[in-house]
Parts: C-alpha cells; sequence; structure tokens
C-alpha cells in the first residue's frame, strides 16, 4: 500500500509540474482573448446560413479557453443573440475541443504533432458539422444581430483591461475547470501508477477497435479539453494506439450526456444528428489517419517512465514553482468562490423588496453559465440588474414589473432549468 501511494504522488507531481507551466501561459493569452474578443462583439459574425458562419465560428472558437460546460450556454447565447443553427454547431463543436491553454498543454505533454493536429480536426469538424447543419436544418426565421447590438459592452480602460486579464485568466477561468483538472491529473497519477506499461498491447486490440471502445467511453463523458490529455498521455504510455488517443482528446470535451440533450432540446434532431455524426466521424477518420499513414515517431514520447520531451528545456526550479503557483492559485480560485457567495447572499437578504424577486436556476455549473444569464436576463426592459448565484442556483432579479413569465421563457431558451 505504501508503494502505491508513493508511485501515485510522484506520478501526480510530475505530471503537475510538466503541465503547470504551460497551464498557466495558457491562462494569460486566456484572459488576453476574453479582454479583446468578449462574445458580444463576435455575435455578429454567427448570423448568417452561409458557409463563411461556419467557418468564422470554427476559427473564433478554437482559441476560446471554454470548457465543456461552458462551451454550452455560450452557444446557446449566441443562438438566441442571432448565430444560425449551422454557426451554433460549429461552435460547440471546435471550442471544447481546443482552447489556447489546452494546446499549449497538449505541446508540453504529447509533443509538437499532437498540438498541431488537434486544432486541425477542431477546425475541420466543426466547419463540416456547421455546413451540414446549414443544409439539413436551415432556421426559418434567422434571427440576425444589429452591430451596435451585438457590441454594446462597457469600455474599459488600458488598466481595467489589465486587470480583467489577470482576473479572468487566474481567476474565473481557473475556477471553471479546477475541478476537473485536478480530476483528470488524479486519474492519469492512478492510472500510471497502477497499470503495467504493456497493459494495453497486451492485450492484442486493433487500432481501430481501441479507437471504438474509447469512443463509447468518451461521448458520454464530461472531461474538459485540458484535462483530457495527461489522461491520453498516460494511455499512450501503457500501449493505446496515438489514434485512439485522439479520439479521447476530440471526443471527450466535445460530448458529454449534458451537452447532447440541451442540443436536442434547443436546436433540434437534425442539428444533434450532424453535431454528433461530425465529431464521432472526425475523430474516427483523424484517428486512422494518425495511426495508419503518419509516422509513429511522430507520436512516441521519448521516456517512457516520465513525460518528457526531446523539446523540453525547461528547468526543474521552473516546473516545480509552476506547478506550487498553481495549486495557490486554485486554492485562492475556490476562495474567492466561497467569500463571493456568501457577499451574494447577504446581498439577497437586504434587499428583498417589492422590487426585487428571487428565481432559482438549475444548471449553471460555471462562470460562464452564470454570465449568460446575467447577460440575457438584463437586456429584458423591465429589469435593472441581474446577479445570479452558481453555489445555490438562485437568480435575484432587480427592477420594476418584472414578468416573470418572460424571465421563465428566456431561461428555458438559454438551456437551463427554472423555478420559482
Amino acid at each position: 500500500m505504501y508503494n502505491i501511494i508513493t508511485d501515485f504522488s510522484w506520478e501526480f507531481i510530475e505530471i503537475l509540474a510538466e503541465m503547470a507551466p504551460y497551464l498557466l501561459l495558457g491562462f494569460f493569452i486566456a484572459g488576453i482573448l476574453h479582454a479583446v474578443f468578449p462574445t458580444a462583439t463576435i455575435q455578429k459574425y454567427f448570423g448568417t446560413s452561409k458557409y463563411s458562419s461556419a467557418i468564422n465560428a470554427s476559427i473564433f472558437g478554437i482559441p476560446l479557453p471554454l470548457c465543456s460546460c461552458g462551451v454550452i450556454p455560450t452557444g446557446m447565447s449566441l443562438y438566441k443573440n442571432g448565430a444560425s443553427k449551422g454557426a451554433t454547431v460549429s461552435f460547440l463543436i471546435s471550442t471544447p475541443q481546443t482552447g489556447v491553454d489546452s494546446i499549449l498543454v497538449t505541446y508540453s505533454l504529447l509533443g509538437l504533432p499532437f498540438a498541431i493536429i488537434r486544432p486541425i480536426v477542431a477546425f475541420i469538424t466543426g466547419v463540416l458539422g456547421g455546413v451540414f447543419t446549414n443544409y439539413l436544418d436551415k432556421d426559418k426565421n434567422p434571427k440576425l444581430v444589429s452591430a451596435n447590438e451585438a457590441v454594446n459592452t462597457k469600455t474599459l480602460t488600458i488598466k481595467e483591461k489589465f486587470v480583467d486579464i489577470f482576473r479572468y485568466g487566474f481567476v474565473e477561468f481557473l475556477q471553471d475547470i479546477s475541478k476537473w483538472l485536478v480530476i483528470g491529473l488524479v486519474l492519469a497519477a492512478v492510472i500510471s501508477a497502477a497499470i503495467p506499461d504493456d497493459f494495453v498491447s497486451g492485450l492484442g486490440l486493433s487500432p481501430l477497435l481501441q479507437m471504438l471502445i474509447v469512443l463509447v467511453i468518451s461521448i458520454p463523458l464530461y472531461i474538459c479539453a485540458t484535462a483530457s490529455v495527461p489522461l491520453a498521455a498516460v494511455l499512450l504510455l501503457k500501449g493505446i494506439s496515438p489514434g485512439a488517443a485522439l479520439v479521447l482528446l476530440m471526443a471527450g470535451p466535445a460530448t458529454n450526456a449534458a451537452t447532447i440533450a440541451m442540443i436536442g432540446n434547443v436546436l433540434g434532431k437534425k442539428s444533434l444528428f450532424t453535431y454528433l455524426i461530425s465529431i464521432i466521424g472526425g475523430a474516427l477518420i483523424f484517428g486512422l489517419i494518425i495511426d495508419y499513414l503518419l509516422p509513429a515517431s511522430w507520436f512516441e514520447l521519448i521516456n517512457m517512465s516520465h513525460l518528457v520531451h526531446k523539446h523540453d528545456t525547461l528547468p526543474n526550479w521552473l516546473k516545480l514553482g509552476s506547478g506550487i503557483l498553481l495549486i495557490i492559485l486554485i486554492i485562492n480560485g475556490y476562495l474567492q468562490k466561497y467569500i463571493k457567495t456568501l457577499k451574494i447572499r447577504n446581498t439577497v437578504i437586504e434587499h428583498d423588496n417589492m422590487g426585487t424577486k428571487r428565481v432559482k436556476v438549475e444548471g449553471m455549473t460555471c462562470n460562464h453559465c452564470k454570465a449568460n444569464v446575467e447577460n440575457n436576463l438584463v437586456k429584458l426592459d423591465f429589469l435593472r440588474k441581474v446577479t445570479a448565484d452558481l453555489s445555490t442556483g438562485i437568480v435575484e432579479l432587480e427592477g420594476d414589473d418584472i414578468n416573470l413569465d418572460k424571465v421563465k421563457d428566456t431561461v428555458i431558451g438559454l438551456g437551463y432549468k427554472y423555478s420559482e
């Protein structure tokens, strides 16, 4: 038992240290993207049923650091605010598969070929899914958003943008993925410590069968793009084919039971069909290309005992320091969330008056969910302020002559459950 615990601890530390510098850099770039390209500024590019809307959605979606839970409400909000079904499906396919943080982590653990191929596959599958959706399931009444409405956001000063970069990248975004990041690291460390290196190869499964098994497991599974990387790396060490690892990297983040249910409910069965076919078909086709057409040497992990590559020249002090800093930031994220929740609860109690109503919204799981609920509800004419609490699901509404029926319609339209 002692040896198992020791092996697990070392594997966890090593994987964390390898990922941490690239994660921190990814979080910083994520903050820059958030400050420079807020969701409202890109809605106007998604409003048509032409090929360009699907291409635009994939291009914008690939670098965005949205996890699987965050991309759902963001995609639904884009659709409700003017995006075509095709553009929405394209965004929902390409965005969760990658992200600037996950691309950097892919490079750190899996190498440059995987880091290049991953966003390429996300772009192609996203565009194809969007084009097929526009062809098979056209919007009868496209909801075009004017440019003025799309970019109607507060203009920040340079100082405020600088603060916003760090607030989003190292607090809000980290809050959203930290739980699943830790789970992914723990699972990778457990697999690495408990399963022999030749386990998968000893089973004698063909690459295609490995891909199908991984696909069946990945489709209903919830895992973010970044957390999928250490799992894929460890499975590669245990003998799984590179193509099957790609299937995990693509299908794991892009599909899960909640996403499937929400797309079917909001966009319809035809859009859900093109969404799933694009992801499944793309993952399998590109997995086969990797296993049978591309050089195997591109996807080998050089040191089978540790996740180290020829390109890795970062000093140990930087990796260990980054790992410690990442742990501190994760703890800070949870503390900030707890403190903010206490403040919101106290505010709700103090402002319980005739101009304030509270409703319950189920299904908010991250800061993107919270922001989408608040931003879409505050657009209603009778509301002045909307404050959502992630931990309780309570949404406080401030305004005059609050119409709860319209509030309910808006919440359900975003894919959440509503109750009073």
